[in-house]
């Protein structure tokens, strides 16, 4: 849906965000990874990712590129 929606729109960039429900912002393994992948994917169409953020509690985030794994 996230590819369909931004070629139909010519995006050049996105950015990600998602929630932790827990409420602590911190990158699991599994967001980095997908981040990766996605990232690579994104590539291939020529769609630069900007930023990956994870937002918790209490106007906490992770931003991916503020912490260099993008």
């Amino acid at each position: 849906e996230i590819f369909k929606i931004a070629i139909l729109a010519n995006s050049a960039s996105i950015i990600i965000a998602h929630n932790h429900p827990s409420g602590n912002p911190s990158p699991s393994r599994e967001d980095i990874e997908f981040t990766k992948k996605i990232v690579s994917a994104w590539k291939l169409l020529d769609i630069e990712v900007l930023d990956h953020i994870v937002v918790g509690d209490d106007e906490k985030y992770f931003s991916f590129k503020e912490g260099g794994l993008i």
